[in-house]
């Protein structure tokens, strides 16, 4: 079985993709540099779900 996201984690991720779409790659380390420099999130915890979320969206998109 999979992990559970939130609605908010899956709607921020979703936005920041469509925005900047073709800045993010399928390394998480990466895209957690890129989540901290493109959104507001304030903790460590949501940025790395947000960061994981993206990242595994962009490998099933490959």
């Amino acid at each position: 079985m999979g992990n559970i996201r939130t609605s908010f984690v899956k709607r921020i991720a979703k936005e920041l993709i469509e925005t900047y779409n073709g800045k993010f790659t399928t390394d998480f380390d990466e895209n957690k540099k890129l989540v901290e420099e493109f959104s507001t999130v304030s903790t460590k915890h949501l940025r790395n779900k947000i960061a994981g979320y993206i990242t595994r969206m962009v490998r099933q998109r490959s």
